[in-house]
């Protein structure tokens, strides 16, 4: 599956763009809509168009997607997938790959796995407002 724009537009509000780097709250250099700045990948300091931050949502969000078809053997509705989209844009594959929210989905505990969302609102050690937002927005989508 890939990502609807319901679930890139979701990625676009709570990411929100930022044509120049930042630090995140979980105090990664970053940039565009979320985009994590990898080493090597350099950026000028007059910041980024929106048209590029979009090619590298799309980079991006093609990771989370193929983590997702990969670790997700449940079928999934295109909001599910949305969702998930969403949250592992945001959190990486390694934390959907070791969530319970996997686990339960993968066991086809849909409403389980809902629940889940609610319990990933932290970046560096600290209860973000956003992210409680967002997993609220996320879980909406899932079961919707």
């Amino acid at each position: 599956m890939q990502t609807s724009q319901t679930g890139l537009a979701l990625i676009k509000k709570y990411e929100g763009f930022s044509a120049k780097t930042y630090l995140c709250p979980a105090r990664k250099p970053t940039i565009g809509y979320g985009h994590l700045i990898k080493t090597g990948e350099k950026f000028p300091p007059s910041g980024i168009t929106e048209e590029v931050a979009d090619d590298l949502l799309k980079q991006d969000v093609g990771v989370a997607e193929n983590a997702i078809n990969e670790l997700v053997t449940a079928e999934l509705t295109q909001n599910q997938f949305d969702a998930l989209a969403s949250f592992t844009y945001n959190l990486g594959a390694k934390s959907l790959e070791k969530s319970s929210l996997r686990r339960l989905l993968n066991q086809g505990e849909m409403e389980l796995a809902a629940a889940e969302f609610p319990k990933w609102i932290f970046a560096g050690g600290t209860r973000q407002n956003g992210l409680v937002q967002r997993r609220k927005a996320e879980m909406r989508l899932f079961l919707a």
